[in-house]
């Protein structure tokens, strides 16, 4: 898990209770799905959100929006079951499907444009 360390963070004695905002990076593992009731227990201490996202990684060969149905309905897939790991929690998450060269700078990048406190992988 990484996590911002900010002011809010430091003047709480439980870090975990200062996580509003956590990003899950999902891949359909049951690690990301252990990840995902991980990130909406902490959410949820802290009355925070959780979103989730898929990154569909695009060959070089291939324009950026290429329209890759297949690996788009898996995507979907693997976001609706991250859904459904979240109701068992009693949470509901938000989740994204995103086309990018590499997962890793996509994750970082909408970590970054969403504010998230915390990654939980």
């Amino acid at each position: 898990m990484f996590s911002r360390h900010n002011e809010r963070n430091a003047k709480t004695k439980d870090p975990y209770l200062a996580f509003k905002s956590v990003l899950v990076p999902v891949n359909g593992s049951e690690a990301s799905n252990m990840a995902v009731e991980f990130a909406c227990t902490l959410a949820k201490r802290n009355k925070g959100k959780v979103h989730v996202v898929h990154v569909i990684e695009v060959r070089r060969s291939l324009p950026l929006d290429a329209d890759l149905v297949a690996e788009a309905q898996r995507g979907e897939d693997i976001l609706s079951q991250a859904e459904t790991v979240a109701k068992r929690q009693d949470f509901e998450i938000e989740g994204d499907l995103l086309q990018a060269r590499d997962a890793g700078h996509a994750i970082v990048d909408e970590a970054i444009e969403r504010h998230a406190d915390a990654i939980v992988l």
